[in-house]
Protein backbone atom coordinates (compact mmCIF):
# COMPACT_ATOMS: atom_id res chain seq x y z
CA UNK A 1 0.00 0.00 0.00
CA UNK A 2 1.14 3.20 -0.87
CA UNK A 3 2.73 5.77 1.94
CA UNK A 4 0.09 9.35 1.74
CA UNK A 5 2.61 12.22 0.80
CA UNK A 6 2.81 14.01 4.01
CA UNK A 7 1.53 17.51 4.25
CA UNK A 8 4.13 20.10 5.09
CA UNK A 9 3.13 21.91 7.82
CA UNK A 10 2.42 25.57 7.60
CA UNK A 11 5.49 28.28 8.36
CA UNK A 12 4.82 31.70 9.15
CA UNK A 13 8.85 33.58 8.13
CA UNK A 14 9.67 37.35 8.77
CA UNK A 15 12.39 38.08 6.17
CA UNK A 16 14.11 41.32 7.19
CA UNK A 17 15.23 44.66 4.93
CA UNK A 18 16.61 43.09 1.76
CA UNK A 19 17.91 46.64 0.38
CA UNK A 20 18.75 45.62 -3.80
CA UNK A 21 20.41 42.50 -2.73
CA UNK A 22 19.02 40.11 -4.80
CA UNK A 23 21.57 37.06 -4.57
CA UNK A 24 21.34 37.20 -0.87
CA UNK A 25 17.41 36.34 -1.27
CA UNK A 26 17.61 34.28 -3.85
CA UNK A 27 19.91 32.03 -1.64
CA UNK A 28 18.08 32.78 1.19
CA UNK A 29 14.92 31.22 -0.15
CA UNK A 30 17.11 28.35 -1.31
CA UNK A 31 18.08 27.51 2.40
CA UNK A 32 13.87 28.38 3.15
CA UNK A 33 12.72 25.96 0.75
CA UNK A 34 8.98 27.84 0.77
CA UNK A 35 5.93 25.52 -0.02
CA UNK A 36 2.32 26.68 -0.59
CA UNK A 37 1.25 26.11 2.95
CA UNK A 38 3.68 28.92 4.27
CA UNK A 39 3.54 32.62 4.60
CA UNK A 40 6.29 34.89 4.16
CA UNK A 41 6.33 38.35 5.32
CA UNK A 42 8.92 41.01 4.33
CA UNK A 43 9.50 43.71 6.94
CA UNK A 44 9.86 46.28 4.22
CA UNK A 45 13.38 48.16 2.65
CA UNK A 46 12.83 45.65 -0.70
CA UNK A 47 14.53 48.18 -2.92
CA UNK A 48 17.68 50.75 -2.60
CA UNK A 49 21.42 50.43 -1.09
CA UNK A 50 21.98 47.34 -3.19
CA UNK A 51 22.62 47.07 -6.61
CA UNK A 52 20.32 44.58 -7.75
CA UNK A 53 16.65 46.23 -6.51
CA UNK A 54 14.82 45.47 -9.92
CA UNK A 55 16.48 41.39 -9.63
CA UNK A 56 14.42 41.49 -5.48
CA UNK A 57 10.96 42.74 -6.92
CA UNK A 58 11.70 40.38 -9.79
CA UNK A 59 11.76 37.67 -7.48
CA UNK A 60 8.97 38.83 -4.84
CA UNK A 61 6.99 38.40 -8.03
CA UNK A 62 8.30 34.17 -8.74
CA UNK A 63 7.96 33.70 -4.95
CA UNK A 64 4.03 35.12 -4.82
CA UNK A 65 3.19 31.53 -7.05
CA UNK A 66 5.44 29.45 -4.65
CA UNK A 67 3.67 30.26 -0.69
CA UNK A 68 1.25 33.02 0.77
CA UNK A 69 3.51 36.36 0.16
CA UNK A 70 2.75 39.67 2.44
CA UNK A 71 4.95 42.57 2.00
CA UNK A 72 5.60 45.39 4.36
CA UNK A 73 5.68 49.07 3.04
CA UNK A 74 9.15 50.18 4.33
CA UNK A 75 10.55 53.95 4.29
CA UNK A 76 12.60 53.15 0.72
CA UNK A 77 10.13 51.52 -0.81
CA UNK A 78 7.77 54.50 -0.09
CA UNK A 79 10.19 56.79 -1.28
CA UNK A 80 10.14 54.90 -4.31
CA UNK A 81 6.33 54.89 -4.89
CA UNK A 82 6.08 58.87 -4.32
CA UNK A 83 8.84 59.35 -7.01
CA UNK A 84 6.75 57.97 -9.49
CA UNK A 85 4.57 61.28 -10.39
CA UNK A 86 6.76 63.73 -7.77
CA UNK A 87 10.00 65.38 -9.78
CA UNK A 88 10.34 66.74 -6.47
CA UNK A 89 10.04 62.96 -4.92
CA UNK A 90 12.31 61.80 -7.13
CA UNK A 91 15.11 64.37 -6.58
CA UNK A 92 14.71 63.48 -2.94
CA UNK A 93 14.84 59.57 -3.20
CA UNK A 94 17.61 59.79 -5.66
CA UNK A 95 19.53 61.27 -2.70
CA UNK A 96 18.88 58.54 -0.64
CA UNK A 97 20.03 55.84 -2.29
CA UNK A 98 17.38 55.96 -4.72
CA UNK A 99 19.99 56.13 -7.44
CA UNK A 100 21.29 52.63 -6.90
CA UNK A 101 18.09 51.20 -8.00
CA UNK A 102 17.59 52.94 -11.45
CA UNK A 103 20.96 51.78 -12.16
CA UNK A 104 19.40 48.34 -11.91
CA UNK A 105 16.97 49.12 -14.41
CA UNK A 106 19.41 50.23 -17.23
CA UNK A 107 20.40 53.20 -18.81
CA UNK A 108 19.80 56.09 -18.68
CA UNK A 109 18.47 56.27 -15.62
CA UNK A 110 14.68 57.00 -15.95
CA UNK A 111 11.96 56.50 -13.24
CA UNK A 112 10.24 55.51 -16.50
CA UNK A 113 12.25 52.65 -17.43
CA UNK A 114 10.13 50.58 -13.95
CA UNK A 115 8.04 48.16 -15.32
CA UNK A 116 3.92 48.29 -14.41
CA UNK A 117 4.52 44.96 -12.97
CA UNK A 118 6.80 46.30 -9.87
CA UNK A 119 4.35 49.51 -9.60
CA UNK A 120 1.77 46.89 -9.17
CA UNK A 121 3.58 45.12 -6.59
CA UNK A 122 5.37 47.80 -4.66
CA UNK A 123 1.14 49.44 -4.61
CA UNK A 124 0.26 46.26 -2.94
CA UNK A 125 2.58 46.54 0.03
CA UNK A 126 0.47 47.47 3.60
CA UNK A 127 1.49 48.76 6.35
CA UNK A 128 1.54 46.06 8.52
CA UNK A 129 0.28 42.33 8.86
CA UNK A 130 -1.47 41.15 11.92
CA UNK A 131 -2.11 37.42 12.99
CA UNK A 132 -3.87 36.25 16.20
CA UNK A 133 -0.49 35.83 18.34
CA UNK A 134 2.17 39.10 15.84
CA UNK A 135 1.92 42.06 14.43
CA UNK A 136 4.61 42.53 11.73
CA UNK A 137 5.66 46.17 10.78
CA UNK A 138 8.63 48.09 9.03
CA UNK A 139 10.28 50.24 11.87
CA UNK A 140 8.42 50.73 14.98
CA UNK A 141 4.95 51.20 16.37
CA UNK A 142 2.63 53.39 18.96
CA UNK A 143 1.89 51.07 21.71
CA UNK A 144 -1.76 52.56 22.79
CA UNK A 145 -2.85 52.52 19.45
CA UNK A 146 -4.57 49.82 17.27
CA UNK A 147 -2.63 49.41 14.63
CA UNK A 148 -5.31 50.61 12.15
CA UNK A 149 -4.61 54.08 13.58
CA UNK A 150 -0.89 53.80 13.29
CA UNK A 151 0.86 57.03 12.03
CA UNK A 152 2.77 56.21 9.08
CA UNK A 153 5.85 57.93 10.02
CA UNK A 154 5.94 55.62 13.02
CA UNK A 155 5.72 52.08 11.23
CA UNK A 156 8.22 53.31 8.22
CA UNK A 157 10.35 55.84 9.63
CA UNK A 158 11.23 55.25 13.34
CA UNK A 159 14.39 53.91 14.33
CA UNK A 160 14.32 51.19 17.27
CA UNK A 161 17.84 54.12 18.47
CA UNK A 162 15.27 56.71 18.90
CA UNK A 163 12.54 55.29 20.71
CA UNK A 164 12.23 51.63 21.93
CA UNK A 165 8.37 50.65 22.14
CA UNK A 166 6.72 49.11 24.63
CA UNK A 167 4.13 46.08 24.67
CA UNK A 168 1.51 46.91 21.96
CA UNK A 169 -2.12 46.75 23.61
CA UNK A 170 -2.67 43.55 21.60
CA UNK A 171 -0.24 41.42 23.41
CA UNK A 172 0.96 40.42 20.48
CA UNK A 173 4.82 39.94 19.45
CA UNK A 174 5.61 42.54 17.07
CA UNK A 175 8.40 41.64 14.19
CA UNK A 176 10.33 44.28 12.58
CA UNK A 177 13.32 45.63 10.56
CA UNK A 178 14.48 49.08 9.51
CA UNK A 179 17.18 49.40 12.48
CA UNK A 180 20.13 47.37 12.00
CA UNK A 181 21.91 45.48 14.17
CA UNK A 182 22.20 41.74 15.84
CA UNK A 183 18.99 39.60 15.99
CA UNK A 184 17.13 41.45 19.05
CA UNK A 185 14.53 39.55 20.99
CA UNK A 186 12.96 41.74 23.81
CA UNK A 187 10.57 39.76 24.34
CA UNK A 188 7.47 41.87 23.36
CA UNK A 189 9.29 42.68 20.02
CA UNK A 190 11.66 41.67 17.73
CA UNK A 191 14.02 42.98 15.35
CA UNK A 192 15.58 41.04 12.46
CA UNK A 193 17.27 43.77 10.00
CA UNK A 194 20.77 42.21 10.58
CA UNK A 195 22.21 44.72 8.33
CA UNK A 196 21.95 43.84 4.83
CA UNK A 197 22.71 46.87 2.61
CA UNK A 198 25.56 47.94 5.26
CA UNK A 199 28.15 45.38 4.79
CA UNK A 200 25.62 42.62 7.18
CA UNK A 201 23.91 39.55 6.86
CA UNK A 202 19.55 38.84 5.42
CA UNK A 203 18.05 36.87 8.03
CA UNK A 204 14.82 35.08 7.97
CA UNK A 205 13.03 33.91 10.67
CA UNK A 206 10.01 31.56 11.64
CA UNK A 207 8.14 33.52 14.49
CA UNK A 208 6.97 30.79 15.82
CA UNK A 209 9.91 28.48 16.76
CA UNK A 210 12.70 30.71 16.40
CA UNK A 211 14.48 29.29 13.46
CA UNK A 212 16.76 31.93 10.97
CA UNK A 213 18.37 31.09 8.43
CA UNK A 214 21.23 34.15 7.08
CA UNK A 215 23.39 34.88 4.08
CA UNK A 216 25.50 37.35 3.31
CA UNK A 217 24.96 40.43 0.62
CA UNK A 218 27.21 38.05 -1.70
CA UNK A 219 24.48 35.35 -1.28
CA UNK A 220 27.34 32.82 1.11
CA UNK A 221 25.57 31.20 3.28
CA UNK A 222 26.10 31.67 7.06
CA UNK A 223 26.82 28.17 8.69
CA UNK A 224 23.96 26.79 10.79
CA UNK A 225 25.41 27.54 14.10
CA UNK A 226 26.10 30.89 13.59
CA UNK A 227 22.54 31.55 12.96
CA UNK A 228 21.16 29.67 15.93
CA UNK A 229 19.04 31.96 18.24
CA UNK A 230 17.11 30.99 21.26
CA UNK A 231 13.56 32.78 21.75
CA UNK A 232 14.03 35.55 24.97
CA UNK A 233 17.65 35.94 24.16
CA UNK A 234 18.05 39.45 24.75
CA UNK A 235 20.83 41.39 22.28
CA UNK A 236 21.25 45.04 23.41
CA UNK A 237 21.00 47.56 20.95
CA UNK A 238 24.10 49.50 20.25
CA UNK A 239 24.03 52.91 21.58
Amino acid sequence: MQEPTPINPSRLIAIGDIHGHAKALRRLLEQVQPNPADTIVTLGDCVNRGPYSRDVLDCLLELQHACRLISILGNHDEMMLDSRNDRFALERWATQAGEETLRSYGEPLAISNVPQAHWDLLSSFVSFHETDHFIFVHANYCWYTPMDQQPASLLRWLSLDESKPQPHRSEKIVILGHTPGPIRDFGHYRCIDTGCGFGGLLTAMEVHTGQCWQVTESGEAVADDSAEFSLGTVVPLEP
